[in-house]
């Protein structure tokens, strides 16, 4: 068993079964992993569907991420940190408060300062123009997924992939996001640890500009920032076909880049 522990940080529309591909590729490789859900997400997918908790819509980026950070501290040692989506943000905003060994964010939400792109506003639209969508739990149409978020899958592979993992999300962390609240970090942190941008090279939800331009902001540090591209994939990175070689690559550059 290795030591270090591995925290997968799952996105909004997402539970932890998102990640279970890449928690048996870690687990096979002797790592401890730990995938915890958002809060009110702890439910099966079918429940959650057909009666999510009012609660969720209450839930915002800094309580997401306190969340998170009371998980790393009651660990035994800092976890590598990878997570994908909005999770990809809440890795960046963990690091920002010194947290974890290494972080790989994953077709992340961009902090503020990081404008997003016409293509990633056009995927965002049906939350952002959502009737009182602030304070309203929200669904990810069959649609949306289809062509914003899982764009390569096969299509045959597009309805099952949805009916398995998508559930409802709180509509308020979105205008956080499009409106700089709550998604600060300090670009220039010399004392974060280790950062990994990953991106899927059609991805319309979060698009390799904008991992480019986290990637410039986040050089302003003196510690590594690394970012890589997968040409062909969509923001459906982590489980769609060649995820694992996306998880090989993050698990490998934490390794590698992990501070003791």
């Amino acid at each position: 068993m290795n030591k270090t522990t591995i925290m997968l940080i799952h996105g909004a529309w997402m539970t932890p079964d998102c990640w279970s591909q890449f928690r048996s590729c870690y687990e096979a490789r002797g790592y401890a992993c730990v995938a915890p859900a958002w809060p009110y997400l702890e439910r099966p997918v079918e429940a959650l569907r057909r009666s999510p908790a009012p609660e969720l819509a209450k839930l915002t980026i800094k309580s997401l991420v306190d969340y998170h950070e009371s998980l790393i501290r009651a660990l035994p040692e800092p976890p590598i940190l990878i997570g994908h989506s909005f999770g990809g943000l809440i890795v960046q905003m963990l690091l920002d408060r010194g947290l974890g060994a290494a972080g790989v964010a994953i077709d992340a939400g961009p902090p503020r300062g990081v404008l997003p792109s016409f293509t990633a506003i056009r995927a965002a639209l049906p939350v952002l123009l959502a009737w009182r969508g602030w304070r309203r739990v929200l669904t990810m149409s069959f649609h949306s997924f289809a062509s914003t978020f899982a764009n390569t899958l096969p299509a045959g592979e597009q309805r099952p992939a949805y009916d398995r993992y998508v559930v409802p999300a709180p509509g308020r962390i979105y205008f956080q996001a499009a409106l700089g609240i709550g998604n600060a970090v300090d670009f220039s942190n010399p004392n974060r640890a280790p950062l990994l941008l990953m991106a899927g090279g059609e991805d319309r939800t979060s698009t390799p500009s904008m991992a480019r331009a986290m990637y410039r902001k986040h050089s302003r540090s003196p510690v590594r920032t690394d970012l890589i591209g997968f040409p062909g994939r969509s923001h459906w990175l982590i489980a769609e076909a060649g995820w694992r070689e996306v998880a090989e690559k993050a698990l490998d550059w934490a390794q590698a880049q992990a501070r003791q």
